[in-house]
């Protein structure tokens, strides 16, 4: 981290990516650290392939993401993407920065990065904000409120809100180190897991009422469907945490959240409880993540896709 410290110091103008449909700590990640640049004075942006995701539009700074970058730039910070290709339409640009010889920093939490970056900073934990809140002490940028929950959407987010089994002392610690730095945790606690608007509301009940179980009650899975979204006049960013539903269903060991992309395209996103390792399970139709989270991308039609992944996910369970 050091290293990169350095290196960031020594750009001139920096480009910050993430992965395409970012969730809340690939947006923090990001945030945290372009204001962190922002206070040693580099130029810099912040470029996302897709849309912001409706759940995340209340966070102040996302209006100034871009799609794709403006101007030249002399630094690429890749920041919570496990691969290049997670970057979607933005894995053209970081191939044209690797012919142009532009130093790429990857940073990021998930086991199964690729290691794609000149410089790699890649250690398993509970958020990626809590190697980018490490990375701004290294740049000597003190936390103040803006970067404080930047941080704190991003370790929320993925931490599940303090509850996933990857929690440890230092991410406890680092929250507290950020409520005590200004971030407003009960707003963004009320924001991220409690705030819902009718339609979303609609849209779980809808959703929650199909779930279908397999092997004995040990795999769960919710299909949300084009069609349905557009009955509720819902948006894929009202989706977010849908998974956790069926995972907290007493004997699920595995569930999944089908997430109808276009016709014949499925979002998977995948959660184990104690011991399936759905990495794995997504790492068959080369997606991954975490061990307890996981996602990847099916084709095909509805019953055919789950057929398939029933299947794999048999494999994994005891």
């Amino acid at each position: 981290m050091e290293q990169i410290a350095k290196r960031i110091r020594q750009a001139n103008r920096v480009a910050i990516f993430t992965h395409m449909r970012p969730d809340g700590d690939a947006i923090g990640s990001a945030l945290a650290l372009s204001a962190a640049l922002d206070f040693l004075k580099t130029p810099n942006q912040v470029c996302v392939e897709t849309e912001i995701p409706s759940n995340l539009t209340f966070v102040e700074g996302v209006e100034k993401i871009v799609k794709k970058p403006r101007g030249e730039y002399d630094l690429l910070i890749v920041v919570d993407c496990s691969d290049e290709q997670r970057l979607g339409a933005l894995s053209e640009e970081y191939f044209i920065a690797k012919r142009k010889k532009i130093d790429v920093i990857n940073i990021d939490h998930h086991v199964s990065n690729t290691r794609f970056g000149k410089y790699d900073f890649v250690q398993n934990c509970a958020a990626n904000c809590m190697h980018i809140a490490t990375l701004i002490e290294y740049l000597g940028v003190p936390f103040d409120k803006k970067i404080a929950e930047y941080l704190l959407l991003g370790l929320l987010t993925d931490s599940g809100n303090f509850s996933h089994d990857d929690v440890t002392e230092e991410t406890l610690l680092l929250g507290a180190k950020l409520v005590k730095a200004g971030a407003d945790i009960c707003r963004y606690n009320y924001m991220l897991f409690k705030r819902q608007p009718k339609e979303r509301a609609a849209l779980y009940a809808k959703t929650m009422s199909g779930i279908r179980y397999y092997h004995d009650g040990r795999f769960a899975v919710i299909a949300v469907t084009k069609k349905n979204m557009e009955e509720c006049g819902a948006d894929q960013g009202m989706t977010e945490g849908f998974v956790d539903f069926p995972l907290n269903i007493d004997g699920v060991e595995v569930a999944a959240s089908l997430l109808e992309i276009k016709k014949g395209q499925y979002k998977i996103s995948l959660r184990s409880k104690t011991y399936a390792d759905v990495n794995k399970i997504a790492g068959t139709y080369g997606g991954g993540g975490h061990v307890r989270a996981a996602g990847c991308m099916l084709f095909g039609d509805l019953e055919d896709v789950l057929d398939r992944l029933s299947y794999t996910v048999s494999q994994y369970l005891e």
